[in-house]
């Protein structure tokens, strides 16, 4: 089946953030086909980063149809609703867990979806567990061939199967590439929820940041933020920088912003991070880029990830008006092709034609009159004191069958429940970003 003949398909994306949200359906926009015309349906899996309103709309990538389910109603919607894809954007338990459920609830059927998974972003730890966890779809997204090729060693080295491994690129990737210097220039720190974690580290970021400001009054300096006050993202943020800030003499030139990433980056000068996607992000779009060496080149970090890119300066250096200049080869491997319009390693290719082969693919799967069963390599044969533990979170038995008990609902919660259900929300957060810390403290006393 030709890639162009992959028009007119159903497709569902599962996510459980607002930045998997985002991954997945554009991923799904990219590899499933070139065109736009696919009915998209969007279903976010409850839980403590389930997106506001708010963070959908800031992300910006529309669903022909999007409800929030537990992981049960996901799974019963499957095996009454017929869709050609389904995209999983979880973290790695969720999808082995909605991979054991799938294959429980398709059984018996003679045509079930081709199943997409993969990451987020940049991959930087827990890389054995975190692909284990996503084997079993049917395509296992690479962003980079440098990525394609570290999945398929592990696979290989486990003995799975590892032709599930197809290399793309981000699908967010786009906008103007960078021609000069705005009017002010712009400095943007590009803030992360869990990057530093402790209050000495983060707060030791912001100083700079607000230092940076005070040296230089002539630029407009951002800190740009992933969610408000409340707001949960794909991780945890017990210390965000709006509540650091509150304690700070800002200057005038210094601005906290929200909004989406690729908006604030086309007036950007100089992107600072510690170690966020939003530096491929804008390498892609040629703007000098800057990842932190301040707090150590470590994997805790994340920042290690980038040792070779020509990207890795201090404050001070910052501060006394350096400017990096990207290795290109680095940059090539990781699959941005800068501007949109640069030769890639993996293909010879423009980044539009870094999703073909996912297409083509796609394609062919669905041209199988038959697709076999889902194949995880974690079973309750190769991994008997893991795998319950990963499925019993989600509600489900050992074999994928739900567990007596498990919440599922025939249909969309009343006005008190759904009351309930963000006042949980809101406890749970405020737990984590109020009174977390203040045990956290007391317990170094």
């Amino acid at each position: 089946m030709p890639v162009s003949a992959t028009k007119g398909l159903r497709v569902a994306v599962l996510a459980d953030s607002d930045t998997r949200w985002k991954w997945g359906a554009l991923t799904a926009k990219r590899t499933v086909s070139a065109e736009s015309d696919i009915r998209l349906d969007g279903y976010l899996l409850r839980g403590r980063a389930t997106p506001t309103p708010r963070q959908l709309r800031e992300v910006g990538v529309h669903a022909d149809s999007l409800r929030e389910v537990t992981a049960v109603e996901f799974l019963r919607a499957m095996s009454e609703e017929s869709y050609d894809v389904l995209v999983i954007s979880l973290v790695g338990g969720g999808v082995q867990a909605m991979l054991h459920g799938l294959r429980r609830a398709w059984d018996g059927r003679t045509k079930r979806p081709v199943v997409v998974t993969g990451y987020v972003g940049v991959v930087y730890e827990k890389l054995a567990d975190g692909l284990l966890l996503r084997h079993g779809a049917d395509l296992v997204l690479a962003n980079s061939r440098q990525d394609a090729d570290r999945f398929r060693a592990v696979y290989e080295g486990v003995g799975a199967d590892a032709s599930s491994v197809t290399e793309v690129a981000l699908p967010f990737l786009g906008g103007a590439a960078y021609e000069g210097e705005h009017g002010p220039y712009t400095v943007v720190f590009a803030a992360q929820p869990s990057v530093p974690e402790n209050r000495k580290d983060r707060t030791y970021l912001l100083d700079r940041l607000v230092q940076h400001a005070r040296l230089h009054p002539e630029r407009e300096v951002l800190l740009k933020l992933r969610s408000r006050p409340g707001e949960h993202t794909t991780h945890l943020e017990e210390l965000p920088y709006q509540k650091l800030a509150q304690r700070s003499d800002l200057p005038p030139n210094f601005r906290l912003v929200y909004g989406h990433m690729g908006e604030v980056l086309d007036h950007t000068d100089l992107l600072v991070t510690v170690s966020s996607t939003a530096a491929l992000e804008s390498l892609h779009r040629r703007i000098p880029t800057v990842v932190l060496t301040d707090l150590g080149v470590r994997e805790v970090l994340g920042n290690h990830h980038f040792v070779g890119s020509g990207c890795l300066a201090s404050w001070d250096q910052l501060d006394a008006g350096h400017r990096p200049v990207p290795d290109a080869e680095w940059v090539a491997r990781q699959g941005v092709a800068a501007g949109g319009t640069s030769r890639t390693e993996s293909g010879g290719g423009s980044y539009e034609t870094a999703f073909d082969a996912a297409r083509e693919r796609i394609a062919r799967l669905l041209a199988t009159p038959q697709l076999p069963p889902l194949a995880p390599y974690y079973t309750t044969e190769t991994a008997p004191g893991y795998l319950p533990g990963i499925l019993a979170r989600h509600h489900l038995g050992p074999d994928g069958t739900p567990l007596p008990g498990a919440p599922a609902a025939d249909k969309e919660p009343g006005p008190v429940r759904q009351i309930v259900r963000r006042a949980a929300r809101g406890a749970y957060r405020h737990g984590v970003q109020r009174v977390a810390p203040v045990i956290r403290r007391m317990g170094e006393l």
